[in-house]
């Protein structure tokens, strides 16, 4: 029998047929390759509990590998903290690297299926891009995942991702998460929202 070729994420055709030409042309850009793409999405779960809560440790192990298809690798203090009681080599978190045809499955999720779901969202915020122009998001728990159970979610925790975008400036990372339908707020929003916490 012969083998059938995987399909491509739905996320990665789309780059590689529509997306990838488009920033080329509206950016300006040489060629092909100085395309803003993506390298690598980081989900991070800090459990600084943990020391104190064995348990947590592996109900962070078990979101991740679910909603990820990979498994963390645990993260440790670096320096000990008095004021948290926090010694060196402390397991305080976890997490996980995804590339490849992995990355885009999760992105493709987390745009279309997860983001949607939260109670209230209007949108990310723009002002998350650092420097090198790599995006980062956090969610409060992780039961706005599809791929656990109640039981699952029962002990909540929080989570960070974080985008690693090849790109010259954050302005161009932005264009790339908006053609792959990252939903950013709107500016009435932005400006309604800086108004509310000035007044």
């Amino acid at each position: 029998m012969a083998n059938v070729a995987a399909a491509k994420p739905r996320l990665k055709a789309a780059y590689d047929e529509t997306y990838r030409g488009e920033l080329v042309k509206e950016l300006e850009l040489a060629n092909v390759n100085q395309a803003p793409s993506l390298e690598k999405i980081i989900v991070s779960a800090g459990l600084g509990r943990a020391k104190d809560e064995k348990r947590l440790l592996e109900v962070g192990a078990n979101t991740l590998r679910k909603i990820t298809g990979q498994q963390p690798i645990e993260t440790a203090a670096k320096k000990a903290i008095a004021g948290f009681k926090l010694r060196e080599g402390s397991k305080i978190g976890l997490k996980v690297s995804l590339r490849g045809e992995r990355m885009y499955e999760f992105a493709d999720r987390l745009i279309n299926i997860v983001l949607p779901r939260l109670r209230d969202f209007h949108g990310l915020s723009p002002k998350s891009f650092d420097k090198m122009g790599h995006y980062s998001l956090g969610l409060v728990d992780q039961s706005v995942f599809p791929e656990l159970s109640f039981e699952e979610t029962a002990t909540p925790h929080g989570l960070q991702i974080t985008f690693v975008i090849k790109a010259e400036e954050p302005a161009q990372s932005r264009l790339l998460l908006e053609k792959l339908g990252m939903p950013f707020e709107k500016p009435a929003e932005t400006a309604r929202k800086e108004e509310a916490a000035s007044g």
